[in-house]
């Protein structure tokens, strides 16, 4: 039977996982704790049950045990775990504070997830380390022929002579004969179903510029009988650079060769669940925090706690930010002028604290939630400030095609603008982000935010 141990890398994968998330949570009881004997008493009982709960949905949703051999890599393995660690921490925030369970150790929690995170990605690390060597000896391999000789396939096949880790086996290229191929062929496209059936072939890579049409249909109706995959190779790449897409109409796949920027299921779906989420837990959680701040804003200085300012969002649509008040009342009465940085003498002794610390940002988590902003992004401006950059720097209009973010590269290499030069100057970081935007690189923006604010270090 080919690739025996292959259907248990998915069951080996769950079991590891959750054995390290149940050993996890008892480990961090115990170093808590000093004993385990209450771990399976209320209130922890239910906590212990609803973690892995939460964990077994997750696996059932999203699904994170499917990898193609070609996306193996040790980069998409961490970005799923990374992923479905932060859902379940979301997830856990929301019930802490849904059921006011402050009676819940916050160490505890804070050591399983570390635990976890480590066990987890040991083995992944270790079983990608073992599956790689294990494959580029020769074991666990996948047999693939290519049909259609040409230099598309010429490349399939250097790709997988240059990736022996990835399992791939080379058993010849199959087309009519010529005079360009002469030699080089295993076979016609007559000696393709019994050789395939001889070898145990279990992919065939299709080369759509060579192969006739005819043949192509056989080969997809026979793969279910005969057990092998069928894979298509279509030279999309000197397009695609171009910022080209695959669009699908009915079943019907269109190249589209236009330029504008892809709103991918990962942006538009994942990227705003996570926005949902960490509002409502940095909202829930922070609360206590929030009214410290807004205690000691109103009484030491005049004036309202909040302060609501128009900002221009994606697509050039105006909507009202909110912040902890830093400055004293009427500082720009006389019309929209830039902060001088924190020795402007418009801003208040303790406003000077919260902008060293980018407290004065947290209301902005209210307007994450109703969609306005998102955690990670470019940082809005004023249109008043927009029409002087624009004139600098035309490319600041690309950032309108993202949604602005609580904090941004620009927010953590630059800090605060004080002039329209400062401005153009931080414009340059944030200009990097709609091309690098990714789950992993907002997860490291905020890491480096909180670095920031721990360190006060915020300009």
């Amino acid at each position: 039977m080919r690739h025996r141990y292959s259907i248990l890398f998915f069951p080996l994968h769950v079991i590891v996982d959750f054995l390290s998330l149940n050993v996890a949570f008892v480990g961090a009881y115990w170093l808590k704790f000093q004993q385990v004997e209450h771990v399976t008493q209320p209130p922890y009982a239910a906590f212990w049950a609803l973690f892995n709960m939460i964990w077994l949905l997750e696996i059932l949703i999203i699904k994170p045990y499917t990898f193609p051999r070609q996306l193996f890599k040790v980069y998409h393995l961490i970005k799923k775990l990374l992923i479905l660690m932060a859902i379940h921490i979301a997830i856990i925030s929301i019930y802490w504070v849904a059921v006011k369970g402050y009676y819940y150790s916050r160490e505890h929690l804070l050591y399983t997830y570390i635990l976890f995170t480590g066990m987890a990605l040991a083995f992944r690390v270790g079983s990608l380390v073992f599956l790689r060597e294990y494959r580029a000896r020769g074991y666990n391999n996948r047999r693939y022929i290519i049909v259609g000789y040409g230099k598309l396939a010429v490349s399939i096949q250097n790709f997988y002579n240059a990736h022996p880790e990835m399992g791939f086996r080379f058993y010849g290229y199959f087309d009519q004969p010529s005079a360009e191929n002469g030699g080089l062929l295993k076979g016609s496209y007559d000696d393709l179903s019994a050789y395939i059936k001889q070898e145990d072939i279990d992919c065939v890579y299709c080369c759509m510029p060579y192969i006739d049409n005819r043949y192509l249909k056989i080969i997809a109706e026979n793969a279910e009988a005969a057990d092998y995959q069928v894979k298509l190779l279509v030279d999309f790449r000197g397009f695609l650079a171009r910022g080209a897409s695959v669009e699908y109409h009915d079943f019907l796949p269109v190249l589209n060769l236009s330029s504008q920027m892809l709103a991918d299921f990962q942006v538009n779906t994942l990227k705003r669940s996570f926005d949902l989420l960490f509002s409502i837990a940095a909202l829930g959680l922070g609360m206590p925090l929030f009214i410290v701040l807004a205690t000691i804003t109103k009484f030491t200085s005049a004036g309202p706690i909040f302060y609501a300012q128009e900002r221009i969002g994606r697509g050039g649509k105006p909507f009202k930010i909110y912040k902890f008040r830093s400055m004293y009342v009427d500082s720009e009465k006389s019309g929209p002028v830039l902060s001088g940085g924190l020795l402007d003498n418009r801003i208040t002794p303790w406003g000077r604290f919260m902008r060293s610390t980018r407290l004065d940002e947290v209301p902005q988590f209210y307007n994450v939630l109703i969609g306005d902003m998102s955690v990670v992004g470019p940082r809005p401006e004023r249109q008043h400030f927009i029409d002087q950059i624009v004139e600098i720097a035309p490319e600041y209009r690309s950032l309108l095609k993202v949604k602005p973010g609580i904090t941004s590269i620009g927010q953590i290499k630059y800090g605060y603008a004080s002039n329209i030069d400062e401005m153009v100057q931080r414009l340059r970081y944030d200009l990097l982000y709609p091309k690098r935007r990714s789950f992993l690189f907002d997860m490291w923006i905020i890491a480096q935010t909180l670095r920031v604010m721990a360190q006060g270090r915020g300009k």
